[in-house]
């Protein structure tokens, strides 16, 4: 199939970025024929399995779900912005678009402004829902719901990645035909287990290639002498937990923050965002921060922790975090709601029954988290290794990218690109 994916944001760091590169790379290595269509200035510093890159001209504005700062750009808010403003936008995407036509498919990321643009491209169109735009921007505004709701009438497919953002959905846009659950993927060649040493070594080994950030200046860079920092915290063998994501309260980093006062163990928290000062005053002295780290470092951060805890406190498309920590052998620990609470069922289905409960804990309890963590830390190594194992297992039989590109190809009708 010729594939014209498009994205319109970056294709580094977590969440729809993540997904758009994951699945640019997955097709082009199944032999399809894509393009991706994104505003990342440098696409070649990704592995995208040849598949080609087009940065659309979109005049400087850059419409967003969560504030954030973007180097180039106008940041605003989606709701925010003038019709003019989303108008121009969309037809810039799509006209850089419809200079690639024809083509199999049009993929498009998020409802708006995605499935905009692949209605104004005229062409075959499916859309990814991937949850921020429905519930920071279109949640509550009328407007944008009814532009929601209309743009997806003439997609082939929607796409949601959990049964709680099919609820989303109806709940925001109302009634939506030809709707398909399919969930994320993970690379678990890439994320995998290993043995400590290697992993330390090696993770220290990425942390030097980062550049200078005097200062941690830079937000989106990893924090400056993270090498000799990342050594001395981990190079004791101490129960170890980590947190990776945006550092928003919303992802409820304060709750694990909270329950680790009374927790015998270490902890990385990997990230960036507004709230990294007010999380950094709740710290004790056995966590470290690290700004963000790309998965360069973290596939070899993972292998290192006990328990990986996902502790959002706000509905999630997906538990793809906790999809990754779990394919390289560290037991996710997750807030039971939303798409989280189903990345918790999956696990349990391969867990021993006595070890089940060890999968998630109370949304927003510190107190559950606590529990939860104190009796997976002090597990005697049988069962520590039985987790880590079913952990792996099943991640690599429900959320493997190869299998969820293929999924998201069926219903057009096209035969494998090998034959």
């Amino acid at each position: 199939m010729k594939i014209l994916l498009w994205h319109g944001y970056l294709l580094g760091g977590t969440g729809s970025n993540v997904y758009t590169r994951a699945l640019a790379r997955a097709w082009s290595r199944a032999g399809h024929d894509v393009t991706v269509f994104s505003q990342e200035r440098h696409p070649e510093s990704f592995d995208l399995g040849g598949a080609k890159t087009v940065r659309p001209d979109v005049g400087g504005l850059l419409p967003v779900y969560v504030h954030d700062r973007y180097e180039g750009y106008v940041v605003k808010l989606l709701p925010e912005t003038t019709w003019a403003e989303r108008r121009a936008w969309v037809e810039a995407n799509a006209a850089a678009v419809r200079e690639r036509l024809p083509a199999d498919l049009v993929f498009c990321n998020h409802v708006l402004l995605g499935a905009a643009v692949g209605t104004a491209t005229g062409a075959r169109y499916a859309v990814k829902a991937h949850g921020s735009e429905l519930e920071y921007s279109m949640r509550g505004d009328p407007e944008l719901q009814d532009w929601g709701r209309e743009a997806l009438a003439g997609a082939d497919a929607v796409f949601v990645g959990s049964a709680h953002i099919r609820a989303v959905l109806e709940e925001v846009v109302g009634h939506v035909d030809r709707v398909l659950e399919v969930p994320p993927g993970v690379d678990v060649e890439e994320w995998r287990p290993r043995l400590r040493a290697e992993a330390l070594e090696a993770l220290v080994a990425e942390a030097r290639l980062d550049p200078p950030n005097p200062g941690n200046r830079e937000e989106r860079l990893p924090d400056d002498a993270n090498a000799s920092r990342l050594h001395q915290f981990l190079s004791a063998e101490e129960p170890t937990v980590v947190y990776f994501g945006k550092l928003l309260r919303n992802k409820g980093v304060h709750v694990l923050l909270e329950a680790l006062r009374t927790v015998d163990a270490r902890a990385v928290v990997v990230g960036f965002g507004d709230y990294r000062q007010e999380l950094e005053a709740l710290a004790g002295p056995r966590i470290l921060f690290t700004g963000p780290l790309e998965h360069r470092h973290l596939v070899q951060l993972l292998p290192l922790a006990d328990a990986t805890v996902v502790p959002s406190i706000f509905p999630e498309a997906f538990g793809m975090v906790a999809a990754e920590a779990a394919a390289a052998g560290s037991p996710p620990l997750v807030a039971r709601h939303s798409g989280l609470a189903e990345v918790a069922r999956g696990l349990e289905e391969e867990y021993s029954p006595h070890l089940r409960h060890l999968a998630s804990f109370d949304s927003g309890s510190t107190e559950d988290l606590a529990a939860k963590l104190n009796e997976l830390l002090s597990l005697p190594e049988p069962d520590r290794t039985l987790l880590r194992q079913a952990a792996r297992r099943a991640t690599v039989a429900r959320w493997s990218w190869a299998g969820v590109a293929r999924r998201l190809l069926e219903p057009f009708n096209y035969p494998a690109a090998h034959g």
